[in-house]
This record gives C-alpha cells, structure tokens and sequence, in this order.
C-alpha cells in the first residue's frame, strides 16, 4: 500500500528494476546535488519560508505548550551529510517524547501517545516546520533523503544532506498505516529489513539523478500531498499511478541497490 500516485514522471520509477540498476552507472550524486545554487535556493526558500509561517509558528509554539505537559519544540539526534551528528527540531506532536529513549521511536496510525494537537499538526506535516532552521544551519536541504536515527543508518558516509522531503518520503507518505498492522514487538525489526532498504534506494537513486526541476517538482507534490493528505492530486503527474503500485523489486536486490549506489561510482 505505497502511495506513489504524486510522484509523476520522476527519475527512478518505484515500480521498474531497470530504472534502479541505471543509477549504478551514475556518480554517488548530480552536480546539482552539491552545487552552490542549490545551497542558495535552499536557503532562500528557508528564509521565506520562516518569515511567512513566523506568526502561525508563534501560535502552534503556543498551543503545543499549553494543550499537553512538556516543551513546545522536540530535538534529537539525526545522521547527516558525511555521517556528522545534528540536532533536527520539531514541534512536540507525542507525551512526554524521550530523546534517548531505546523503545519504538517508530508510530502507527492511531499511535495513543499522538496528542490530539501532534495528530492534526502531522497531517499537514506542520510540525516539521522548525527544520527550516536546520536547513540555514547547513543541516539539512530541501529535498533528500530523510534525517535518520543513529541505529537506522548504515556504515557508508551519505555525501549529501539529508531533506524535509524526498523521493521516498512521498512514496511513504502513508507509512503509520502500514506500521500500523505490524505486530509492536517486530516493528523496529520490519522497519529496518522492509521499509529502510526502498526507501534508501528510492533516495540514493534519485540523488543520484537529481535535477533543479525534479527539485521543484518534489516539492511541488509534497506541498500538495500536505494540503490534501487523504487524497492523491491527479494534476500533479502525467502518467497516473495507483496508491496500490507495488515495488516489484525482491528486497534481496533492494538492499544491494541501497548500499551499492552509495559506493562512489
């Protein structure tokens, strides 16, 4: 049940092999990906982005503060460019959250420790609002792979930086509803064998490919995905993909992908 129906006509088609194994013969990432314009376009967006949404984050800082116990803003350690440690910012979304916590840091849909403030927030995905703070501190960009935990990251040193949004963070736009009928006590370990590996080869495959356009185009269908969560906008895409897609790919070769083409080509 991966949701590919926003990502329309970009590099690497989720459902076709032969789009994988053509990112082994590419560099570990485009010129695009570690060029200053995009650093300038990252910060700019940031930058505006900050200014326009400063009031409604003064107000959410507000009501997260005062409709559940804890502090406003949530921040723990993430893997970033060249496998340097950071501190990556949101608003508090879950009760009394630990930083260091060792349990399931994964959630579900219908996760209890959710506040009802948290669930609303992460359907528009307004509680990633602060990493456009990490954006201008150099952590992170607009678009690449997501930030990762320590104990989900692999050896290879990832030579870009992680993004707000991505590639496989639209494909996996709806991944609380599938965690959700896996059992607790093998969550973390599905996570980690099933979800980690496509989702690593979607990323690396893209950075890979990655262009100022398909730049754009990411973030034009995430913006859309957030402003209508519960539904795929038909107009993004010119060849219409089905929320039910499948990755054909046996998961043997999706890990062989994931770590391959983080390899210098």
């Amino acid at each position: 049940m991966l949701d590919y129906s926003c990502l329309g006509s970009l590099p690497c088609r989720p459902n076709s092999s032969s789009g994988f194994k053509a990112c082994r013969g590419k560099p570990p990432t485009s010129p695009w990906s570690l060029s200053p314009a995009r650093r300038i376009l990252d910060i700019s967006i940031a930058l505006l982005v900050l200014l326009i949404f400063a009031i409604p984050m003064g107000i959410l800082t507000a009501c997260v503060r005062f409709t559940s116990k804890g502090k406003a803003l949530f921040s723990q350690e993430r893997v970033g460019r060249n496998d340097r440690l950071f501190r990556i910012y949101k608003f508090r979304s879950m009760i009394n959250p630990r930083e260091n916590e060792a349990g399931p840091w994964l959630t579900e849909s219908g996760d209890k420790r959710v506040t009802p403030l948290g669930w609303w927030m992460r359907r528009f995905k307004l509680d990633e609002l602060p990493q456009f703070y990490n954006i201008l501190r150099g952590d992170m960009s607009l678009v690449g792979p997501r930030p990762k935990l320590p104990q989900y990251t692999s050896s290879l040193k990832m030579p870009y930086r992680p993004g707000i949004t991505g590639l496989a963070t639209i494909a996996f736009r709806r991944e609380e509803e599938i965690l959700r009928r896996i059992d607790p006590q093998r969550r973390d370990s599905f996570y980690a064998n099933h979800i980690q590996p496509k989702k690593a080869a979607l990323d690396v495959c893209y950075m890979r490919r990655a262009t100022a356009l398909s730049d754009l185009h990411i973030l034009a269908s995430t913006i859309l995905c957030c402003m209508m969560p519960a539904h795929s906008p038909p107009f993004v895409h010119q060849n219409p993909m089905t929320p039910s897609t499948k990755v054909d790919l046996p998961s043997e070769e999706l890990r062989e992908t994931a770590t391959g083409l983080a390899e210098p080509g």
